[in-house]
This record gives structure tokens, sequence and C-alpha cells, in this order.
């Protein structure tokens, strides 16, 4: 018996009708059994993406060294339940000729076999701990393991969801499944596997079910397909195995779903039929948006996004489909073997391969995190589509601009302040020329004035926190032209810390900086400045009339703190010579300002 082994037609009643020569009615057909239930598997070479189960338990049984406990752990859908029947038909089949024994390939023809595979042999017991999780449930079970099986070779406990048991019930079984009666196996299957305490665990053979590739999916849903006589594109099977998500059950209900939604006529089941089952936007949709974001392009992205709106595709799972290809182009990003890999479709190779070309991973690091954010904010917002309107116009417009440390590059390759080389822009347009610096996509319009408060910015970005503080606390700016940094530092300050800082700034910008010490007074350090602001705030709320008001008809009162208005964290004064930064020295010589 075969996975794909069609369900026999009942046998045709026989004889006269009970009340007399009346013409007898038609049988009724028989049931429609889902695709699930039909081509569930029978024998351990019917599963699928599960080679180290199959391997390890045929050499168990080759070799009669079969544990007394199996621990099945996996998502839904991989087939733990099932291992755990073909466990059962595997350890009390009898052959054919009902003289053979315990054997990885049950015949599926003895009685015990087929009673099993029917659900009704008395001593395999199944019970779901997910609606029987007392300790009562589980003495029966262990009242049951003291009597022989009726028929079978092997009285077998199959335990489902396992991890629901209570605290008392899984000690109540620790004894029976640490020393349990020859003729007893337990095989005992979990989801979560952590919920399981580790005293039951250490009694037990474990297997890890892992998830079904998507290519092994896609593969046995044609396999089947091709056996219902279906109609169905490639690219509609490929949709189907990748919203299954490694579960071979659920991709099997979804073939069923897309089977029922599909022509009258029998015509060809369409990817953009699938994909509308599934409310997912077609494939080039997520590739048109990220051309856009990437390309700053907020009215072409809304476009889009209006777009598979309106084809019925829910913009959160767009913008879930944007999250997983910006893993892909990372992934292509640090693999690009997988450009040429024939696992990925036509789309993802092509197409993804050109933009992890022109793409940084720091860029699909951010762009990962802001999805990964955004996802999370669509799913609390009352309103979706809203909600992922305003991520997609903030990922355009953080498209635009550089981190600090791409800036700070940009500047010290053209410390004139020339503009830079423009490349042709991204696919989909954008915001203004654009240029490709070491593979991130940044401005090509006048050059952005850096300051000293961006260099510190730097140092939080790479996780320097002692280098941040003292840039903050102990260090006071002379000048300021990069590649040249002038600095008086405090008594305090770290020996090291001009050299720690000229060293950031050359793995960041790959060019040599000086860090130059001086003697000369220079600005007051950021903290200072920050506390002079604060000071001089506290100073104008108390001067002001009606807190002077308040203070005098409230004696005793005062004020504890000071709450300005969301601002921009306050610059340094400019260096002496920051025409450096713009154009040439002659243009300025004789200014004192």
């Amino acid at each position: 018996m075969s996975l794909f082994e069609e369900d026999e037609a009942p046998p045709p009643p026989s004889g006269p009708s009970l009340f007399g020569d009346e013409p007898e009615a038609a049988p009724k057909a028989a049931a429609y059994r889902v695709l699930a239930r039909k081509y569930r598997p029978k024998t351990f070479g019917d599963l699928i993406g599960q080679d180290a189960l199959v391997r390890t338990l045929r050499n168990a049984f080759a070799m009669n060294r079969i544990a007394h406990a199996f621990m099945l752990t996996g998502v839904r859908g991989v087939g733990k339940t099932t291992s755990a029947r073909i466990i059962a038909r595997a350890l009390n089949c009898t052959g054919p000729d009902g003289q053979g024994g315990p054997t990885p390939d049950p015949c599926g023809l003895c009685e015990n076999c087929i009673a099993i595979l029917a659900d009704r042999h008395p001593d395999v017991v199944e019970m779901d701990a997910a609606s029987n999780t007392g300790v009562d449930d589980v003495r029966e079970i262990i009242e049951a393991t003291r009597f022989r099986p009726l028929s079978a070779r092997t009285k077998v406990f199959i335990i489902d969801e396992v991890h629901m048991l209570s605290k008392q019930a899984f000690n109540a079984l620790l004894k029976t499944l640490e020393e349990p009666p020859p003729h007893i196996k337990f095989v005992l299957a979990t989801t979560e596997i952590r919920k399981v305490p580790i005293t039951v665990l250490s009694r037990c053979q474990r297997f890890d079910l892992r998830r079904v590739a998507v290519s092994e999916l896609a593969a046995h849903f044609t396999r089947i397909a091709g056996l219902e006589k279906i109609a169905i594109a490639p690219a509609a099977i490929d949709h189907i195995a990748r919203a299954a998500d490694g579960s071979v059950r659920d991709g099997l209900s979804l073939l069923d779903q897309a089977i029922a939604r599909g022509s009258e006529d029998g015509s060809e089941i369409s990817a953009e039929m699938v994909a509308e089952m599934l409310g997912l936007a077609d494939r080039s949709y997520v590739f048109d948006l990220m051309d856009a974001v990437v390309a700053g392009d907020a009215a072409k992205a809304l476009e889009i996004s209006d777009g598979a709106y309106a084809r019925g595709a829910d913009l959160g799972v767009l913008l879930s489909d944007l999250l997983g290809l910006a893993h892909l182009l990372t992934r292509m990003k640090s693999v690009p073997s997988l450009a040429a890999s024939t696992t990925l479709p036509e789309a993802e190779r092509i197409r993804g391969g050109a933009l992890a070309a022109m793409l940084s991973i720091p860029f699909l690091g951010r762009l990962w995190q802001m999805l990964l954010k955004g996802v999370q904010e669509v799913e609390a917002a009352p309103d979706r589509r809203a909600a992922a309107e305003m991520i997609l116009i903030r990922l355009c417009h953080v498209a635009d601009m550089p981190p600090p440390g791409e800036l700070l590059r940009r500047l010290s390759e053209s410390p004139a302040g020339g503009p830079s080389a423009a490349a042709p822009s991204p696919p989909g347009g954008g915001n203004g020329t654009r240029a490709v610096a070491n593979g991130a996509p940044v401005l090509d319009a006048a050059p952005r004035a850096i300051t000293f408060n961006d260099v510190v910015a730097l140092a939080t970005a790479k996780r320097d926190a002692m280098l941040y503080a003292h840039l903050r606390q102990s260090v006071h700016l002379v000048r300021f032209a990069p590649p040249v940094i002038e600095l008086r530092l405090e008594p305090h300050a770290p020996r090291d810390l001009a050299a720690r800082l000229a060293a950031m700034l050359e793995e960041e910008t790959r060019r040599r900086w000086t860090i130059a010490l001086s003697h000369e007074q220079g600005a007051p350090t950021i903290d200072q400045q920050e506390g002079k602001a604060e000071h001089e705030a506290r100073e104008t709320a108390v001067n002001h009339p009606l807190v002077q008001a308040i203070l005098d008809a409230f004696p005793g009162a005062k004020i504890e703190k000071i709450h300005a208005p969301a601002e921009p964290s306050a610059e340094l004064e400019p260096p002496a010579d920051w025409a450096a930064l713009t154009p040439p020295d002659e243009l300025y010589e004789g200014d004192d300002e």
C-alpha cells in the first residue's frame, strides 16, 4: 500500500429491500476526503523531508535496537502524528503471511496494519493531551500498561501535544516512562519542546522533524496535482509552497482550496488566482515596490501599493513580503552564488541579483529593522492600509539619508565640497539624481555640511560607549576641517583618545585622519553646551510673568523640571576656518568672520 493508493469503493448492497420489491435507492456518493488525509504517508518511504528520522528508525529496526519511548517535535503539519502511527504499524506488522516480525516497511495487508490504518486497533491508543491534561487521564494510561496487548505484539501509546500535560500529570508519567513493561512503547509528539520537562526528555529518544523545504513541497504538490488530474501553473504551486511555511498539511489544505477556487471549465489554475486567494501581491509588485523604496520615490511606492490593494492584497502581507525580499537580498549579497542557484525562481535570480549587487549590507540591515518594526505597527494599527502606507513613506524618505559613516566618507573623499560623480538612478525612479557609493544609494545633490556632532553620532553607531562618553564630556573642539580635527582635551581624558578617534574615522572612511591636540580654549564640550542650554531654559521659565504669578499664588511651589519642545540637538559653534569645507580658501582671504 503506497502513499497514493485510492480509497476503495464500498461494496454494492445485495439482496432485496426490507420492505418488499420497492426499487432500491441509489447508493450515496462516497464522502470527499481532503488531500491531507487522502495522501497521508503510510510508510517511512512516503515521508518527505525527514531523511534523518527515516534513516535512524530504519537502522534501529534492522539492528533490533528500538527505544521504549520516542519524542517527536516540530512545527505543525510536518508529520509527527503520522510518523507515530507508522512506528506503531512497524512494531506490530506480521506480514501478509502472518509470520513476520517488526519491520521498517509494514506490509499494509495484515490485520494489525489494516486496523491501525483505520484508527480502530485496541492496542494502539491515541490521547490528545490538549484536551486531556489532568493527572487522572495519565493514570488511565498507567493502569492500561499493566495488561498485555489484546491482539498486537506491542501496545503503543501515542500522546499528541504532550507539552499540554499538567505538572502533576508529567510527574505521574515519569516512572512508567522510564521503565515501561517490555510490551509497551510510548510515542510522544509536541510542537513546544521547550515546555516539556527535562526529566521527561531524558527518558525519550528525541527526533526533531524539520520544516520541509519549499522545493520539496512544490515537487510533492505537483505530483499530487497530477494524480488528481488538476491543471495548475508552476508559479501557483510556488505560491502555495511558500505560504505553507514548511508544513505539508497546511500546503495540502491550501492546494485543496485552490482546486475548489479554480475554474469550472477545468482550465489551468493560475498564479494570479492563487495569489488572490492567499491575499498576496504578485511577486512583481514586491520587486517594483522595493525599487521604489530604494529610489526614495514615495509617489511610485504608493501607486504600487494602491494597485496591490485594488487587487485584494493585504498591505500588511505586502510589507511582510517586502521584509522577506530584504532578507533574500541580504543573503544574496552575503552569498553571491545564490544568484545562480536553480532553487530560486527566475524573478529572484534576475531582479534580486541586480538589487543585491547595487545595495549595501548596512542599507539592507537598516531596511530590515524598519520593516520589522513596521509590520508590528501594522498589526497593532486600527487602519492597516493607512499604517502600511505610512511605513512606505517613511522608508522612502530614510532611503535618501546615508548613515553618518557614509556621509563622512563622501566628505573626506571630496573635501573641497565638490559634488560626487553621478550614476544612473536605480530602477523605479527617485527624488533627484542618485549615485552609488560602496553599494549604498546616496544623494548626488549639493554637498551636505557635517559637524563634530556627526562624528560623535558615528561613535554611537559603532557601539563604542567609552569613546562616545569622552567625546561628549572631555573634548573641546578647536578646529573641524575634515580630514583634520583639532581638539583640546580635559586632564581626565584618556591618553589614547585621539588615537582611538583617528582609528574609528579611518576604518569608516578608509582615509587617514589627523587628530591634533591644541592648547587653545576651543568650544565648550557637548555636555557643557547642553547644560548651559538647559540652565538658560530654566531661567527663562522662572522669569516668565505667568510662572511668577503661579509661584506667588502657591507659596512653597517650585519648578521641578523643564520640558522643552522636541527639537534637534544643539549644534556646536562652527570652527574659525569653517570655509575650508565649502569653496576654495582663496575666496575668503582677509575675511575674519
